[in-house]
């Protein structure tokens, strides 16, 4: 739930009550800016930099963006810089507070275990978004959508504040893959000179859709992996792609057979204790999963749409009222990520997934999270997103058919959850909401017809017996 949706209120009232809160990382130096420029309301990001380890970067980057009372009616946030190969300081600064502050706030005010998530396709930040999770004493991480094989050991080595790298995969001019390692070293924040103590090392929990992927980590990994998550093509946000030839159903989605569905007796073979991802958020379907041999269930549509969702507050109960009135569905788009992986769509009108508003959406990319590196004529690197003006991919050497339905969920995302960029025009940009297969069944929560519910009826609901 990228983007804030599962954000440090929902992650710290699921602990509270005995789960593993899980913060998403995605974006959280952006969304750090945003609310200061907002006038951080409650105080409560100027209350967890006051915890921040480094003083001084604390206050330049409260100093740079935080607006007293808020950005003036009509205003448009500052932009951040956008992560690159080489790496800039204000990047990273940023990218380490703003993991910081959402695990800290998660944690503050209880003793439970707190995990923050990540997607391995969104590369450049990894490094900087791990080490302020862990100043935070972050207690496990997970990450999918990709092949995370060097996570392990630089989790070892962030605990020590060593210097650690991460491999970035980059499109040659002639097409083909290479590798360019991506540095960070804790001391840039410590003006070279490490004053604190060891860090707690998370857990580190894979998120795969199939036991030859979780085999592959378990042999190839750089360290320990401690469990895994196996997520069906049912859960919310991205998909993997189906094995086979990619055909679509009549209405447009991907079509996943029996080759898609995880053999879970081989992950009972691992011996790591593995959760099951995707429509599991019921009574049955936990049972079903302790059944299988799991240790639990990961929840993410629920909490999506739960109170303490980072999701803004409208657009949460017009999805759960359209929802029970049967007007919102999920659609499996395979076009709408920059990623290129299948990702689930919420019909929610007015947002990018009504294709009206999507054609009449200018595109932009100010944000940059899904560019890929691509190696440029003249030997340097640029950068590259399906979802930017068409123009501009196509001189970069991208495929005209890969802009086709690709859309901007930096923007998009972002807007889920209150923060919308205001564009040249005066609007704002519009909703693109995420949901899985489950939220058909969102009616379950809503205790005695309510169209509201919290984190904690989510957990009653799931943990009662039948």
């Amino acid at each position: 739930m990228g983007f804030g949706v599962s954000g440090w209120r929902l992650a710290n009232a699921v602990s509270r009550l005995g789960q593993l809160g899980v913060v998403s990382g995605t974006a959280l130096d952006v969304m750090l800016t945003r609310k200061l420029q907002d006038g951080d309301p409650a105080g409560d990001v100027r209350r967890a930099l006051e915890h921040f380890p480094f003083p001084q970067v604390a206050k330049r980057i409260q100093d740079t963006y935080f607006v007293e009372g808020g950005l003036e009616v009509g205003a448009s946030y500052k932009h951040v810089p956008m992560h690159t190969i080489e790496g800039s300081q204000e990047a990273a600064e940023l990218c380490v507070v703003g993991n910081f502050v959402e695990v800290f706030l998660a944690k503050e005010g209880h003793a439970h275990p707190v995990g923050v998530n990540y997607l391995e396709k969104i590369q450049l930040p990894h490094l900087p978004s791990l080490y302020g999770a862990m100043l935070a004493g972050v207690s496990v991480v997970l990450m999918g959508a990709g092949i995370p094989l060097t996570v392990p050991g630089i989790l070892d080595g962030l605990a020590r504040h060593h210097e650690v790298e991460y491999p970035i995969v980059v499109t040659g001019a002639d097409g083909e893959i290479e590798i360019v390692n991506v540095a960070f070293n804790p001391l840039s924040l410590m003006d070279g000179r490490c004053d604190q103590g060891i860090l707690i090392r998370p857990d580190f929990y894979p998120i795969v859709g199939t036991e030859s992927l979780a085999s592959i980590l378990l042999k190839r990994a750089n360290g320990s992996i401690e469990g895994f998550i196996v997520e069906s093509n049912m859960a919310g946000g991205h998909n993997a792609p189906p094995r086979g030839k990619g055909e679509l159903s009549d209405s447009g989605e991907p079509i996943y057979g029996p080759r898609d569905n995880a053999k879970l007796a081989k992950f009972r073979d691992f011996g790591l204790p593995f959760w099951l991802a995707g429509s599991r958020g019921s009574p049955e379907g936990l049972q079903h999963a302790l059944e299988l041999g799991a240790s639990g269930v990961q929840v993410g549509t629920a909490f999506g749409l739960c109170k303490e969702s980072g999701l803004y507050p409208e657009t949460r109960r017009e999805i759960i009222q359209g929802v029970l009135s049967g007007h919102i569905r999920v659609f499996t788009d395979p076009h709408a990520s920059p990623t290129g992986f299948p990702f689930k769509v919420a019909d929610l009108p007015g947002s990018l997934s009504e294709q009206a508003v999507y054609e009449a959406r200018r595109r932009i990319c100010d944000i940059g999270f899904l560019r890929t590196p691509y190696r440029k004529a003249d030997g340097g690197i640029g950068y590259r997103c399906s979802a930017e003006p068409v123009a501009a991919y196509v001189a970069k050497g991208g495929k005209e058919e890969d802009t086709v339905g690709s859309k901007c969920l930096c923007n998009a995302l972002a807007a889920d959850i209150g923060y919308p960029q205001r564009v040249k025009d005066g609007s704002l940009e519009k909703a693109l909401v995420t949901m899985g297969d489950d939220l058909e069944n969102v009616g379950r929560f809503c205790i005695n017809g309510r169209a509201d519910f919290s984190a904690a009826d989510v957990i009653s609901t799931i943990l009662a017996k039948g």
